[in-house]
């Protein structure tokens, strides 16, 4: 191999590929850290712009706040447990299947992670209302309407459908890179397929299982849409109250106490998570200590050894009552219910777009496409649809170049600061978009991006950026860098090398993360309500106004496009790994 000092004059002295970084650093630093830092210093000030603490001796005098941030999190730790233990076995089913029957099951996965939050609750309001399928089909049995909706076991219903492919899209990698062999193994030895799966197969799933839970929790402590429209008053989110502060009573100070009450609760989490399981050693950080670590084994194991002492007592019962063969079966029975409870809300919105009737009924009592035609000729419409899909796409190239500069700048360094670098790539991740649109909106007021579609972009840059950095991060792991290094031997310029070898090389992961990047864009809620200013609609924005203003079947129209717009990038995703593997 060629020594550096050998390589032409254009290669030896290129920049250093910290520079690479530096876009991604700047956006983060003044259109994400600094909003969020203005927020935390705005909640010490009061309406007159006078330093107090009055804001914050509000929340602990006042037990309707307290009893909120408790709501908040009660109910996201539910969605986050429920999430893994039902996505779970999913994942375990689909890591035993061939590769290829596991990238069609992966499809009916994907579907409803891409389907806009807004389309799904609005589907459950159709399933659990009074009219709704389920009871019609209680009250076809004879029996009483049931009160589902403004409650919590209907917030709940709706968190969980959200999360649950986001569950087992985080579990899926790790639970697949276990090596089946070891429960052979296992069963071999004498060992019950029970006994063998919760204590060889659970603990080499756990980083996956734990991250899982993690990412639900966190995302589910910034919902709103869901509570505000399945929930009562008892189901309130500290987000709703959030935007009732800004939207209603114009008390920004005192919004930005509740977003710092969030953001707290958020980074305890955090902070307890990485105690317990070592999550800055993900990104280079110092790990657990050995003390704490053997503790939390040593507990882990007692579960572990109690599950499977359960599982086997309920496998050997199951056995011996039910008829040979079924319990093969079971596995498959499971997981298909688990994907039809996926599919199922979108199976109603459908043909409800279809329907002739003027209001929201199923099934229809006729079909007609002059919902469509409405949506179509709709100015109002027409202009939040393209404002969403010019968004959507400025947005996401943005993000993808300046994720995948950055993704490979860390990629090609060794630089000290990596670990933080990195831990600051995946922060939009894990702050609340809450917190981050109220930040954003303040500082938005102050330089006039209110209302524009340039601020728009900017803040749907900054939430797409982790998920292009990670997408293509994780490609470049597995980069052959010596293919880059032959290019610049032959005397072929940086940008040369970038733009011939690289990009071609890891182009799957680059559309990959175009599409994640358009996909997050498109179906951005929380900051179209702080910064479009009411002028700048996009498609979510507008089917969130017509929720509460006019509920009718346009707006399940507007979700049917929704939906065909998320499957469609489905394929082509689909479309280019497949060329990719072949």
């Amino acid at each position: 191999m060629m020594h550096l000092t050998q390589l032409p004059a254009q290669n030896r002295f290129r920049p250093s590929a910290i520079w690479m970084i530096v876009p991604a650093i700047g956006l983060l630093a003044f259109f994400f850290l600094w909003p969020v830092l203005q927020l935390l210093t705005l909640s010490i000030y009061d309406q007159n712009g006078a330093l107090s603490g009055d804001n914050y001796a509000r929340i602990v005098s006042t037990p309707l706040y307290l009893r909120v941030l408790t709501v908040t999190l009660r109910i996201s730790a539910i969605t986050a447990c429920l999430s893994v233990l039902l996505g779970f076995p999913l994942a375990y089913w689909m890591a035993g299947l061939s590769p290829r029957a596991r990238s069609r099951v992966l499809i009916f996965v994907l579907i409803p992670f891409w389907t806009s939050y807004l389309v799904k609750t609005f589907a459950w309001m159709l399933v659990m209302g009074r009219t709704g399928v389920i009871n019609q089909i209680v009250g076809a049995a004879g029996g009483e309407p049931l009160s589902m909706l403004q409650g919590e076991g209907a917030v709940i219903v709706g968190m969980v459908h959200g999360m649950l492919p986001l569950a087992v899209l985080t579990m899926l990698p790790v639970v697949t890179s276990v090596d089946m062999r070891l429960l052979q193994a296992s069963q071999t030895l004498g060992a019950h397929p029970a006994k063998g799966f919760w204590l060889t197969f659970v603990p080499l799933s756990l980083p996956g299982l734990t991250s899982a839970w993690l990412l639900t929790f966190i995302t589910s402590l910034g919902f709103f849409i869901v509570p505000a429209l399945l929930g009562g008053p008892q189901q309130t989110f500290l987000a709703q109250l959030i935007i009732s502060q800004i939207q209603q009573l114009l008390n920004f100070a005192f919004a930005s106490t509740l977003s710092v009450l969030l953001l707290g609760a958020t980074f305890i989490a955090w902070l307890a998570y990485d105690r317990l399981f070592g999550m800055s050693s993900l990104s280079g950080g110092a790990t657990v200590p050995r003390s704490q670590s053997n503790v939390l084994r040593l507990v882990g194991r007692k579960i572990l050894s109690v599950c499977a002492a359960v599982s086997q007592m309920i496998a050997s019962a199951a056995e011996w009552i039910l008829p040979a063969g079924i319990m093969s079966r079971l596995a498959p029975m499971y997981c298909g219910l688990v994907l039809f409870f996926l599919a199922a809300p979108t199976l109603v919105v459908v043909p409800v777009a279809f329907t002739s009737s003027s209001f929201l009924d199923f099934p229809p009592a006729g079909y007609s496409l002059r919902w469509f035609d409405l949506y179509l000729n709709s100015p109002l419409w027409i202009n939040a649809t393209l404002n969403s899909f010019v968004i959507g796409f400025a947005s996401a190239a943005i993000a993808t170049i300046v994720g995948g500069l950055a993704a490979l700048g860390l990629a090609k360094t060794d630089m000290r600061w990596k670990g933080a670098i990195f831990a600051l790539m995946l922060s939009p991740m894990i702050v609340p978009r809450i917190v981050y649109g109220v930040g954003l909106m303040y500082l938005f007021a102050g330089l006039g991006l209110i209302g524009t579609r340039a601020g728009l972009i900017i803040g749907h840059v900054i939430l797409a950026l982790p998920f292009t950095f990670v997408t293509i991060a994780a490609v470049l792991k597995n980069y052959d860098w010596r293919l880059d290094q032959a290019a610049a031997t032959l005397g072929a310029a940086r940008l040369k090398v970038l733009a011939r070898v690289t990009v071609p090389l890891t182009k799957g992961a680059l559309i990959a993360a175009f599409l994640f990047a358009f996909i997050t864009s498109f179906d951005e809620l929380t900051l179209a309500i702080f910064v479009s200013g009411g002028i700048m609609t996009t498609l979510p924005k507008q089917m969130w106004d017509d929720m509460f203003l006019q509920l009718n079947p346009t707006i399940a129209a507007a979700s049917v496009v929704v939906f065909a717009l998320a499957l469609l990038l489905l394929l082509v995703a689909e479309r280019v790994g497949g060329k990719k593997t072949a």
